[in-house]
């Protein structure tokens, strides 16, 4: 179904001037270059990418753009080192993303996901030419009550491991500023906005199934998949970038009705178990594809509490917005699986994930189908 999202916004990002915090990873990397392909004018701020390969790193991303390298956490250098940005949009997408890594450093992962969206929101308070902006969070800023449907907007914020809670903490924090700082209906406005479990070409994540899958292939080894019969919202990265940039394309047009809390998951047929979306990878890769084995779901938690179900209600988004998710889950496991495929066998990643750009915004005008093939080139 193509919903009412125009695939180029409305024209809102031609010569738009964005600010991306997050620019080096994963899901900061596509929407940079979706931005860049649609004329916006993009800065980015973050850390070098991780260790090891990268979607920053494979598709040059930050060629032809000006990248600078700053931690968030760092108020008086982001202060300085930024104050010469003067952006019609922020987006902030800058954040410790990984649940584990959160049990090891839970200062740390508060540090960067709370106070660093404070540092951001005051930098985009100083912006004079500012018009909206959109803090990046997580389904997981819910209280998880293991329910069987969906949390909508306005469902309490929780979290039980670090990494949840400090995904509540900062829609609290973007709360605060919105009713202390945004509040003025002719001012700029700021969203936030909470996507599912997202997956797609270039996450090397750690902890991750689909990039665990990949290192395994690699690696010729099998890999453990741990939690196996955990319910999870999965989704390809291009789905839920698609309705930040709906949500900002009506923060700069339309302003204060689209400010507040947002959720952009998938349908019901992609809310499945860790096991379904593993042999949706295995059979899309085909020949020479991953291996695995499910590990024993306590051995492989080590006693760490993780959310057995997690689904999110969309309704917002779809009557507010008109967005709707483009791709079923094998025809986004697919588009996933030809990325890594072509990275694996040393193709132009940069034409690549363009060429996978310009198949999703034909979806989502009806000029294809889901479908529809798109070329690995």
């Amino acid at each position: 179904m193509a919903g009412t999202v125009a695939s180029n916004f409305g024209g809102a990002f031609a010569g738009c001037r964005v600010l991306v915090t997050g620019h080096t990873g994963f899901k900061g990397g596509w929407l940079t270059t979706w931005l860049r392909q649609l004329g916006a004018e993009v800065v980015g701020i973050a850390l070098p990418p991780e260790p090891g390969p990268s979607f920053c790193e494979v598709t040059a991303l930050t060629q032809g753009m000006d990248s600078r390298m700053i931690d968030i956490r760092d108020a008086q250098r982001l202060a300085s080192e930024a104050a010469d940005i003067d952006a019609d949009l922020v987006i902030h997408m800058a954040a410790q993303p990984f649940v584990r890594r959160s049990y090891r450093d839970p200062a740390e992962t508060f540090a960067t996901n709370v106070s660093g969206t404070a540092h951001v929101l005051d930098l985009a308070r100083s912006m004079t030419s500012l018009r909206g902006v959109i803090v990046v969070t997580s389904d997981k800023c819910y209280e998880n009550n293991e329910w069987t449907w969906g949390y909508r907007e306005n469902d309490p914020m929780g979290g039980s491991d670090p990494y949840s809670a400090s995904k509540g903490c900062t829609e609290l924090v973007t709360q605060a500023y919105q009713r202390s700082f945004f509040a003025d209906p002719k001012g700029p406005q700021l969203a936030s906005v909470r996507a599912g479990n997202v997956f797609g070409g270039g996450d090397w994540g750690e902890d991750r199934l689909i990039p665990d899958m990949v290192r395994a292939v690699q690696a010729g080894t099998i890999v453990d998949i741990r939690s196996p019969d955990s319910i999870r919202p999965w989704q390809h990265v291009l789905e839920p970038l698609s309705g930040y940039l709906a949500l900002a394309a009506k923060l700069l047009t339309e302003g204060a009705p689209f400010a507040g809390p947002w959720n952009f998951g998938p349908d019901v047929s992609g809310t499945v178990t860790v096991r379904d979306l593993a042999g949706l990878v295995q059979t899309a890769w085909g020949l020479g594809g991953p291996q695995f084995q499910f590990a024993d779901v306590q051995s492989a938690k080590g006693g760490l509490h993780e959310a057995g179900i997690l689904r999110l209600d969309s309704t917002k988004a779809q009557t507010g917005l008109g967005w709707r998710p483009q791709l079923s889950l094998p025809q986004a496991v697919d588009l996933t699986s030809k990325w890594y495929k072509s990275h694996l066998d040393g193709q132009d990643m940069t034409a690549l994930t363009k060429a996978q750009i310009n198949h999703y915004s034909d979806l989502m005008s009806g000029a294809k189908t889901q479908g529809s093939d798109v070329a690995a080139q």
